[in-house]
């Protein structure tokens, strides 16, 4: 008896998490209109629509349709159009055509989540085997991800409308804080990194291993608007000398003179953001810039980006969770990583080329997420996403 209800009670707690989960994604989406959920203005952002059905499809498809006894899938067309990139499970619609998905609708992708919900409720009152315990994590964490990625996907749906509308007046950008001028210092010597303890962490932070540093520096705090217009008024992006070489195409192929969101108007720099558009504040830190103008700001200040290594080693002792912040890393797996078997395996391993690696957490992160060895990546021309620059030396 004492088994079962133990089994009952972390059951509940399992099923309260999902919930919790589950309805967080709705709420971010609560102050949109029906119009908004179906955009998509580039290759990069994904319908607010899609995200909401692509996480309901993978409790579907990963535990569902496997260990729930008589499940009945809501829609069989739903698994090619809400797979996003398992190879292993089929074919799917492309990431491009995602926009093009006027079906279902926003009505029917929402009676969806309620029927894999009202069956993920079911199965969850039952004795749980380990590895769908797993699975049910890894799916958590995984819709946090894409509640995260909705944040830079409603931004920039509604920064690229002409009419600038806001997304509401109380949101995740009004809780900047002001930035630190100081630096620490990095001993030489011998660190360990990745992921310890028996928390949840993806298989990327994964195994620890110890690294050599060099002696230097690494700033307290984020760069600033101020610091960084600085930057641009010195013809920063009209000299060649600060800029990788992709990076210098890039400026010249799409015409770029500012970061994402900034607009001159009368003489004065305004930033879109999710409360509308409003005047640039130079005390915030700077944000939505890709790798390429962050490493050409660090070269123009006599600086560099920090290694991931720097970064994870001195976590500790500066203040980070603003922007997510670019390394001079490379997106590469530790020593011993290995891919899971199956479907699971496609999780992160695969994108271990052509990145870098970020690291820290933004306002956007869910608490959970929030850890020294999370690993973020991002191709290095993109600046959707909350980043920003730390500094070192």
């Amino acid at each position: 008896m004492e088994r079962i209800d133990a089994i009952l009670e972390g059951n509940e707690t399992l099923l309260h998490q999902y919930k919790r989960v589950r309805s967080h994604s709705e709420a971010i989406c609560s102050s949109l209109e029906k119009e908004d959920y179906v955009v998509q203005p580039v290759a990069d952002v994904s319908p607010p629509k899609w995200h909401l059905g692509h996480t309901t499809w993978f409790f579907e498809t990963f535990i569902l349709t496997t260990y729930l006894e008589n499940y009945i899938p809501y829609n069989l067309d739903y698994h090619f159009v809400f797979n996003s990139y398992y190879e292993t499970l089929g074919a799917r619609v492309i990431r491009t055509d995602r926009g093009n998905l006027s079906r279902p609708t926003v009505d029917e992708v929402y009676r969806y989540r309620r029927y894999v919900d009202e069956a993920m409720q079911i199965y969850l009152q039952q004795d749980i085997p380990e590895t769908v315990s797993v699975l049910l994590e890894l799916g958590l964490n995984h819709e946090q991800q894409h509640q995260e990625l909705l944040w830079y996907d409603i931004k920039y749906i509604l920064g690229h409308n002409p009419l600038f509308p806001k997304y509401a007046d109380h949101n995740i950008e009004g809780h900047l804080k002001m930035q630190s001028d100081a630096w620490i210092d990095i001993q030489e010597g011998i660190y360990e990194i990745g992921h310890r303890g028996e928390g949840f962490c993806f298989d990327n932070e994964l195994n620890r291993h110890k690294v050599y540093l060099q002696e230097g520096s690494i700033a307290a705090g984020l760069v600033t608007n101020g610091a960084y217009l600085a930057f641009m008024e010195a013809g920063g992006y009209e000299d060649f000398r600060y800029w990788h070489a992709e990076g210098w195409d890039w400026v010249k192929n799409n015409k770029v003179k500012s970061p994402c969101y900034w607009h001159k108007i009368d003489g004065k720099w305004w930033r879109y953001g999710l409360s509308g558009l409003e005047l640039l504040k130079a005390d915030d830190p700077v944000s939505h810039v890709s790798y390429y103008e962050a490493s050409a700001y660090a070269q123009w200040c006599g600086c560099r980006l920090p290694t991931e290594f720097e970064w994870e080693a001195m976590s500790g002792k500066m203040n980070w969770g603003e922007l997510w912040e670019w390394t001079e890393s490379a997106y590469l797996p530790y020593p011993g990583f290995t891919r899971a078997e199956g479907a699971i395996g496609e999780y992160n391993g695969k994108f271990m080329v052509n990145q870098k690696v970020l690291r820290g957490a933004s306002i956007a992160t869910p608490a959970q997420h929030s850890r020294p060895s999370y690993r973020n990546f991002f191709h290095a021309d993109l600046n959707w996403m909350f980043s920003g620059i730390r500094l070192a030396k």
